[in-house]
């Protein structure tokens, strides 16, 4: 899966500050229960200033959320690494994430579960990173030869998923270990 690159554009020192924030507050309380005006005092920009950036709240949501998928896409593998193993390091980076301080879950399912509607522009940013994060799986098992790339990919997004929630609710000691020996089974180089 080739992702579309453009140029980056210069992002204003406002429009930072108005994004970590945003994203600070989204992701430790939820989308729905920050408000606008909250956002703009703790940025500390003019409200103008924040609706040049984004017009509306969804907007700003939307921008939060793509930005935690470039961040994604920018994670470096190891060189020479095989397809079975990039896909091991990537779960085990998932694995690493959900025993920081303060892990609250998967920012694309906490957004999710506030915007049931799957046409709205935040559900469509949610399915593009599912979509990207599928294909790049499917992309690796294909590449290792495995024999059901695409139905294996969904199974492991699926063990992604639950990686995710189970590090929020429960002690994620005890995922990671259950995960690296599902995730070394559906990739064909375990017992």
């Amino acid at each position: 899966m080739t992702p579309t690159t453009t140029a980056p554009r210069r992002q204003s020192p406002a429009r930072r500050r108005v994004l970590d924030t945003a994203s600070a507050l989204f992701y430790a309380e939820g989308i729905h229960t920050v408000g606008i005006d909250r956002i703009i005092a703790e940025a500390g920009v003019a409200k103008a200033t924040f609706y040049h950036h984004f017009p509306s709240k969804d907007d700003l949501v939307c921008a939060y959320l793509r930005e935690q998928i470039d961040q994604l896409r920018q994670q470096v593998v190891p060189q020479g690494a095989t397809p079975e193993e990039k896909i091991a390091f990537v779960f085990e980076g998932v694995g690493e994430i959900t025993c920081r301080p303060g892990f609250r879950g998967c920012a694309f399912i906490n957004a999710a579960a506030e915007y049931p509607d799957p046409g709205h522009p935040v559900r469509r940013v949610v399915a593009d990173f599912r979509g990207w994060f599928k294909g790049l799986l499917e992309e690796l098992l294909a590449a290792a030869g495995h024999p059901d790339p695409r139905r294996t990919a969904v199974m492991l997004m699926t063990l992604r998923d639950g990686l995710t929630v189970a590090g929020a609710l429960d002690d994620p000691a005890e995922a990671r270990p259950a995960v690296h020996a599902a995730v070394t089974r559906l990739i064909g180089s375990g017992d």
